[in-house]
């Protein structure tokens, strides 16, 4: 039942209840004669105990319909406040006549300021955790991708131009010739060689992947590039300009880095499309392929990939959804609020 409705019905009780109530007083200090009195006596022509009745019920119906409305925008109006707040928008709160809705609209202004503070508190915390565990990290990473790159220079690339080089003194020394041997000899010398521009673009790949010295967009065009230039896939983005924190710029590159990856080892997908854009206070990340899709529960109870980008979002004040359909490709949207700090605007 709605609240229109109840309030019909409960001004239309509270009439009668009050009618009664009054003639029984009435009746009490005014006894009447004779009780044909009541139907003899007419209002309209009509008999006085029908009329009266009614003229109460009808002036409790639409005494319930006018509250009922009021009370239904009221009840509406802050019901509207709460699904914005919880969608993380901004409500402006104005004052009310009505002391109870003006509490209501007062406690709202609370918890949005609590949840502003608390979105900017964690992004401020997970900026500086950023800031921190990256400057250990990469230098732990630094140093064991230097160690790893001397050691393949020093040991396998310095084989493999060894190698290049006895192979390539064979097959000068001996004669010219189709022979099967010759041959041989120099699928192995480009076998070797092509070994060795592996090695090299293995040595330049030895680097740090996190966003050091660039920004999100930068990092997320190399990131894809250079995907490009590894697999076969069609790879689109569309990738704006969006001034962050470095925290939230650094949890958005991994959990983008961790949604490419599970495209790449589990979707089978042949096209992938890379979305960031910053839309009415938000920033948008969205990942999109075509692959096999999986079950959404499934992904969520077996998957550390799935829960640990779902913490990162949550780190920063933002959300995570994913949807996926068998055998028709998953997306992955991100949305992080873009709060406006004191100072940044003049």
């Amino acid at each position: 039942m709605s609240i229109i409705q109840r309030q019909i019905l409960l001004a239309a009780i509270f009439s009668l209840v009050l009618f009664i109530l009054f003639y029984v007083m009435f009746f009490i200090a005014f006894p009447l004669e004779s009780w044909s009195s009541l139907w003899e006596r007419r209002v309209i022509d009509l008999p006085f105990i029908y009329i009266v009745p009614s003229i109460c019920l009808l002036l409790g119906v639409c005494y319930g319909l006018i509250s009922g409305y009021f009370w239904e925008k009221q009840l509406l109006t802050v019901e509207t406040a709460v699904r914005e707040l919880e969608k993380g928008r901004t409500i402006p709160v104005e004052p009310h006549a009505i002391p109870e809705v003006h509490d209501i609209w007062v406690r709202i202004e609370k918890v949005q300021k609590h949840i502003f503070e608390q979105t900017k508190l964690s992004q401020k915390l997970a900026n500086e955790k950023a800031e921190d565990q990256e400057k250990i990290i990469q230098e732990m990473v630094s140093q064991e991708r230097n160690r790893l790159a001397r050691e393949l220079h020093d040991s396998v690339s310095q084989q493999l131009f060894a190698a290049s080089m006895m192979m390539s003194a064979i097959t000068e020394s001996k004669p010219l010739s189709d022979d099967r041997e010759s041959k041989q000899l120099k699928l192995i010398e480009e076998t070797i060689h092509q070994s060795q521009l592996e090695m090299r673009a293995l040595l330049l790949h030895l680097r740090p992947a996190a966003l050091k010295g660039k920004s999100l967009q930068e990092g997320v065009q190399e990131l894809l590039v250079e995907l490009i230039q590894k697999v076969t896939m069609n790879i689109k983005w569309k990738v704006e300009p969006i001034p962050l924190d470095k925290g939230v710029e650094d949890h958005l590159f991994r959990i983008l880095q961790e949604s490419v990856s599970n495209t790449l080892r589990h979707a089978k997908a042949t096209s992938l499309d890379v979305l960031l854009i910053k839309r009415d206070d938000f920033v948008i990340m969205r990942v999109t392929d075509d692959g096999i899709g999986f079950e959404i529960d499934e992904g969520k109870t077996g998957s550390y990939g799935m829960q640990n980008m779902h913490e990162r979002a949550v780190e920063i004040g933002g959300t995570l959804k994913i949807v996926s359909l068998k055998n028709k490709g998953t997306r992955l949207e991100v949305k992080v609020p873009v709060l406006q700090i004191e100072g940044d605007v003049e």
